[in-house]
């Protein structure tokens, strides 16, 4: 469970928030692992996280822990 998903190969519980509920959405699903203050909650639309110079790179950077043989 978590932000990482289920991995038990039922993609309709992917998005299962920490009291056990499963989101439809991307926006609800971060939302329900925000911590209170930490950052403004998410709105129906994901903002595109490539829309800031070096967006993309950082992303790519932070992403290639998961795509590693830890998460393999």
């Amino acid at each position: 469970r978590g932000l990482c998903g289920t991995f038990n190969g039922d993609q309709r519980d992917e998005f299962t928030t920490p009291a056990g509920d499963v989101e439809p959405g991307v926006a609800a699903f971060a939302n329900a692992f925000r911590a209170a203050g930490a950052c403004p909650a998410l709105g129906p639309g994901v903002p595109d996280p490539c829309g800031f110079p070096g967006s993309r790179e950082r992303a790519e950077a932070a992403c290639a822990a998961l795509m590693g043989p830890a998460f393999q």
